[in-house]
């Protein structure tokens, strides 16, 4: 019996017989002179590569989740960058190699000055752009890809490294971990393991040399590690284990039906994150008190990639079906608040239509994303907002602005919305006149200055993933500064602290929709801090409800007391803009 330690990035406990996937090396590519005569056959061959790459992944948007098709949609984009393809014809005409050669020399190039950017984000689609291409330099050479209908469903998938694609192939062989060499926390393989609900370990040293195909193992995700070739008492012992979850689960499924209450009574409200409408529904399955996060730019994607497959123009959602996505969520939730977020495209989120024009921009993450993105383009911006204000006959609708730094952007979209207001009554068109206007507080400059902003809107949610990300201006995706990244460092939460006291002395409520309002000691630290509204991914609720079941208001607020030194509040004053 041997144990090896990983970092796990899905959770969960799984048994089963390993399957090693051998890494595929690609073959040298030598610089091999190119007969001129050769040359335009050397371009339609890259040309076919293309077009069999993107319709292999175009096949995997079938997929009703919306994070995975933004993953893949965001691979098509790169297949699809007529800059880049450019660069590689214009080299291809000027030297004398064949194309794979100049392919893979324009693709290292790019890669290499990403990663020299010192950015994780940008060393991340580095790894994107090489994987992608790889496919394509792939089929240029007559690399076969592995076949994954030879591997038995049901065991443990071990390799040096997979890529994001590979992902959905291992879920349809329902496979039960993942164990890789490679690969970060927060990375798109990752994302995916846990759309999947995959069990999954990374950076696992020497897995592939240390485990054997047909070695039985454990993956416990909880404890770090894998068990390779473990006793039948041991095996006994986690079999136990693994029906006492699904035990659990069943036990929790039950809390559905009921309100969150701490163990004095009060009551704590439990709310859903969502992307799409179908996620509606499990949320209000799964006992949600409505919903406090609608990711809309899912809706932009989804429209986008359905319209390219009918062969139409690759334009974004058009007015009259983002009003019909809305008005569907509305009436799903029966009367129970739904907070819609406008358009946070940008950044990470790339949406591949031509009326989201997306900048080719050093570091996206800070550059022109979200509510900045869409105040530069007010048609986009006032087409939303008239299906979301012709939506809130159907329920109960907030409005919420996200990545908001400035007053002025807080002014300007009520400009917009008495001009989109006017406009609707102008042509008769019914609608809400008091829908709440909220903003996310998501930077350090929104939340040193939610007194400021608590008379311009009339709600906030707290964001605690980018809070945490800019506060300490550390990307969560860099695995070489992960320990750094913490939401219980004392300066995201004296600004978390000082943003929930702001909107209780206004009267305004508040909420915290990042991933922190999902984990146990997150939701105990946030309630005692004085959050009363907790939103969350669907399938999280029941569990939520158990925890906070468990606990006073006092006991929580001593646990957040804990947490980091008593603020000084008070002496954190009065900001001007």
């Amino acid at each position: 019996m041997k144990i090896l330690n990983g970092i796990p990035v899905s959770k969960g406990t799984a048994t089963g017989k390993a399957f090693i996937i051998e890494h595929i090396l690609r073959p040298e590519i030598p610089a091999a002179p190119l007969i001129e005569k050769e040359r335009q056959a050397g371009w339609a061959r890259l040309t076919a590569a293309l077009l069999k790459v993107r319709s292999d992944i175009k096949a995997l948007l079938e997929t009703p989740d919306p994070e995975q098709q933004a993953i893949f949609e965001s691979y098509l984009l790169m297949l699809s960058d007529t800059d880049f393809i450019s660069q590689v014809e214009q080299e291809y005409q000027k030297q004398n190699h064949q194309i794979e050669f100049v392919l893979n020399e324009k693709v290292e190039d790019f890669a290499s000055k990403l990663r020299a950017a010192g950015d994780a984000y940008l060393s991340a689609r580095a790894d994107d752009i090489t994987d992608v291409f790889g496919r394509v330099l792939n089929e240029l050479l007559g690399v076969r890809r592995f076949d994954y209908s030879q591997i038995p469903e049901h065991t443990v998938i071990v390799a040096k490294s997979l890529s994001p694609s590979e992902v959905g192939e291992l879920a349809a062989r329902h496979c039960s971990a993942i164990i890789l060499e490679e690969g970060g926390v927060n990375s798109h393989l990752a994302i995916l393991t846990r759309n999947y609900s995959i069990p999954a370990l990374f950076a696992v040293p020497h897995a592939v040399s240390e485990i054997h195909t047909g070695d039985m193992l454990i993956v416990d995700t909880q404890e770090e590690k894998i068990i390779i070739s473990p006793d039948s008492e041991v095996i006994d012992q986690y079999l136990h284990h693994i029906a006492q979850e699904e035990m659990r689960r069943n036990r929790l499924a039950s809390n559905r039906q009921y309100p969150a209450l701490l163990r004095d009574g009060t009551p704590i409200t439990v709310l859903a994150n969502i992307g799409s409408v179908e996620e509606a529904r499990i949320a209000l399955d799964e006992g949600a008190d409505g919903i406090g996060l609608f990711r809309t730019e899912f809706l932009f994607m989804q429209a986008a990639n359905q319209n390219k497959k009918k062969g139409k123009a690759a334009v974004s959602i058009s007015e009259e079906n983002q009003f019909q996505a809305y008005k569907e969520v509305l009436q799903i939730m029966k009367g129970k608040p739904v907070t819609i977020r406008t358009l946070d495209a940008g950044g990470d989120k790339i949406i591949n239509a031509a009326d989201i024009p997306i900048a080719n921009e050093k570091n996206p993450l800070l550059g022109q994303r979200a509510i900045r993105l869409t105040l530069a383009d007010p048609p986009l911006f006032r087409t939303q907002l008239r299906a979301l204000y012709r939506a809130s006959m159907y329920g109960e609708l907030k409005i919420m602005l996200p990545l908001v730094t400035h007053v002025a952007q807080v002014k300007e979209t009520f400009r917009i919305i008495k001009e989109v207001q006017s406009d609707l009554m102008r042509e008769q068109i019914p609608f809400r006149t008091n829908v709440p206007v909220g903003i996310m507080v998501e930077t350090a400059a929104a939340a040193v200055i939610a007194d400021i902003f608590t008379q311009f809107c009339d709600f906030f949610s707290i964001g605690t993933n980018d809070l945490t990300q800019y506060t300490l201006g550390i990307d969560r995706e860099n695995r070489v500064v992960a320990d750094l990244f913490s939401e219980f460092h004392a300066g995201v939460l004296r600004l978390i602290a000082y943003t929930v006291q702001s909107a209780r002395t206004a009267g305004i409520p508040v909420s915290v929709c990042g991933e922190m309002a999902g984990q146990e000691e997150g939701m105990k630290v946030l309630v005692g801090l004085g959050v009363r509204t907790l939103s969350m991914t669907p399938s999280l609720i029941c569990e939520a409800k158990e925890i906070l079941s468990h606990y006073t208001l006092d006991e929580l607020e001593q646990i957040s007391a804990k947490a980091f030194p008593k603020l000084p509040l008070s002496q954190l004053g009065s900001f001007e803009t």
